[in-house]
């Protein structure tokens, strides 16, 4: 059996090259990829690329953004670089197979504009860890900590660059907390539900913030992943759309 699939995105336009048991890209990341509205020329990095698929989404989207996908896991790392180059974006997408808290602004010719990531959500003390090794450091605090994204993402930002995650809701505070040590100021955040008209609580937050940025958090509307026929909202939808 193959250990690998090959999936579209954009209609056939972007081919994704995944491992069939390991770590797979969620819709976490295409939500993380649909809120960010690039600048021409803008330099962004993506920490714990997986196998690159945001980058391949806003290289595909923004042809004129330079983007570098950090990956610590080396197998993950050989993926994203081979996804890349199926989908001709070698000369705007890098894949670094480095562990992000090597990172200096150096690393990257000069600090750059955003960074984004979905920091592992658990603390090694809770909850049950995968037995499948690329998920559980994806999920679990295994090989990065919270903080120590934070601390890679103050390092190579620039002065009013900005940090996008997706978080769990549950630790929000800890988040802002770290933010805010790291001098990236907390400034947008909107909760994730999984199913409109649902009783239940939000299970993520999408969090934007600015380094050096002044105090002032504005909360945007819920969104909903699914509707109550279990269908993609409309909003989901059109982050699977070629065009921004």
């Amino acid at each position: 059996m193959d250990d690998y699939t090959e999936d579209t995105f954009f209609n056939g336009r972007v081919t994704v090259k995944q491992p069939r048991a390991g770590y797979r890209y969620s819709i976490d990341a295409v939500i993380l990829a649909g809120h960010i509205r690039p600048r021409p020329e803008d330099r962004i990095v993506d920490l714990g690329t997986g196998c690159g698929i945001i980058p391949l989404i806003l290289g595909f989207r923004y042809p004129g953004i330079a983007l570098s996908g950090v990956e610590i896991q080396a197998e993950l790392a050989d993926i994203a670089r081979a996804n890349v180059a199926a989908n001709h974006l070698e000369q705007r997408v890098d894949i670094l197979p480095v562990d992000m808290r090597t990172l200096k602004s150096a690393t990257f010719s000069g600090p750059v504009d955003v960074v984004l990531s979905n920091p592992p959500f658990y603390r090694m003390s809770a909850g049950r860890i995968n037995p499948e090794s690329q998920r559980a450091i994806a999920r679990h605090e295994l090989k990065v900590t919270l903080e120590e994204v934070l601390k890679a993402s103050e390092r190579i930002l620039r002065t009013a660059g900005k940090f996008v995650c997706i978080y769990g809701s549950d630790r929000l505070v800890d988040l802002f907390a770290g933010m805010r040590a790291c001098h990236i100021e907390p400034k947008f955040m909107r909760l994730i539900h999984s199913r409109a008209g649902a009783d239940e609580d939000a299970r993520l937050a999408l969090v934007e913030g600015v380094k050096q940025g002044n105090s002032g958090l504005t909360a945007g509307p819920p969104l909903f992943i699914y509707r109550k026929d279990g269908e993609y909202t409309d909003e989901i939808q059109r982050m699977f759309a070629p065009e921004p």
